[in-house]
Order: structure tokens, then sequence, then C-alpha cells
């Protein structure tokens, strides 16, 4: 039994869920609302406040799903009761980020600004102190849009070797390479 899958999932005070007829998982709270749908192969028993998730058989594309669903339904109870946040910040001389409304304007070194167009779900703050490195602080109740968010604004400038320079998550520890001059 998949170890992830059997574990049962608690529902905060705060937090409704339902299934429809053609298994659509809504989850309901105070940042919002996710919907999800879930496939044939597993089954949801909600039993007051205590979600498990249940698969159809034993079979091996049952196995795999198990564990998945249940981590996806879970992420949404997080995510409507207690949201989810990403801080990145932007190492490099010159590097800058504004957030107006939900248009993020970037400074990365590049002959031009790129302008980033937020999803109205995410929530952005830009924090810029003298002498540290300006920080893009995202949260949102959707963790998967969120992650896809955050990855497409590093993408946008990776953090390179040798220097360091880029966009990157605030705590990432990267694999710095020596220059030419460390071989001599």
């Amino acid at each position: 039994m998949s170890r992830i899958g059997k574990l049962p999932i608690e529902l905060p005070a705060d937090v409704t869920i339902s299934v429809s007829n053609d298994k659509i998982v809504t989850v309901k709270g105070k940042l919002g609302e996710l919907q999800q749908r879930i496939d044939d192969s597993v089954e949801l028993k909600i039993e007051g406040n205590i979600v498990v998730v249940e698969r159809a058989s034993e079979a091996i594309e049952h196995r795999a799903k198990h564990g998945l669903y249940r981590s996806l339904i879970n992420n949404m109870v997080k995510g409507v009761s207690t949201g989810f946040h990403v801080v990145q910040e932007l190492v490099g001389v010159g590097y800058k980020a504004d957030a107006k409304g939900q248009i993020l304007e970037l400074a990365l070194g590049f002959s031009h600004n790129i302008f980033f167009e937020m999803p109205p779900e995410i929530t952005i703050v830009t924090v810029t102190e003298r002498g540290k490195n300006p920080l893009i602080k995202m949260s949102c109740a959707d963790k998967q849009l969120l992650g896809q968010v955050a990855a497409k604004i590093r993408s946008l400038r990776t953090p390179e070797p040798y220097k360091g320079k880029g966009v990157r998550f605030q705590g990432e520890v990267l694999r710095r390479k020596a220059g030419k001059t460390a071989g001599k």
C-alpha cells in the first residue's frame, strides 16, 4: 500500500470538501476555492473532518495514482487554509523588480525591461532594501500555479555557476565553479 496514499487528510475547521458525480473535488476555505478532477481509480471517503483516499484495486495503475491524488487533495486543503508562499531574490548589479498591480517589471541586465503579467490568483510584493538583493514575494492558494509561475520567473535569468548572478529562490544553494585563474 502507498505510504503517502494511506495517510488520512485532516480538515481544518474553516475548510469544506465535496465531490461531485463527475469526480470533481471542490475544496473551499478562507483563501478561496480550488477544484481538481480525480481519476476513477480512487475514491474519497469523508467522515467528519477526516478524508481518506482509497484505491479501487491493487493494479499497478491504481497504486500509482493513489499517493498522487492524496497529495493533490492535501495541497488543496493546505492552500485554502494557510496558502503557499515563495520568495525569490535577484542577485546581480542593477537587477531590480517592481510590482504594479498584477504586472511585474524586471530589470535583469538585458537591454530592455521584462514585463511579466501575473495570474489574478497570485498576490505579489517586491521588497528593495539598500545593500540587499531585491526580493519577489508571491503567495497563492494553488501550489501548482505558484510553482509554475516561480519557475517561469527564474527561467528569465537562471543563476550562472561562476558569479551566482540571476534569479534564485531564497535559501537556494548553488554549486559554484572556479574561474580560469583557479587552475594555475
